[in-house]
């Protein structure tokens, strides 16, 4: 991952590396790998994410109709 530095803004390109890093999940990998997990807690939380991203796909296909 790559963030250019315009014009000497600090502020604004940690901005941008934070919306890129939550983007692609690192905090809340960090978080979850932070403590042991158990297996059935793993799948429980594998199938409630399974869910989310179906009904958020779901979601996408309503809105162009």
């Amino acid at each position: 991952m790559e963030i250019k530095v315009i014009d000497g803004n600090l502020a604004k390109a940690m901005k941008v590396m934070k919306r890129k890093l939550q983007q692609e999940g690192l905090f809340r990998e960090m978080k979850k790998r932070r403590f042991h997990e158990k297996p059935s807690d793993k799948r429980k939380r594998k199938r409630k994410e399974s869910l989310r991203r179906e009904r958020k796909r779901l979601n996408k296909l309503k809105r162009q109709y």
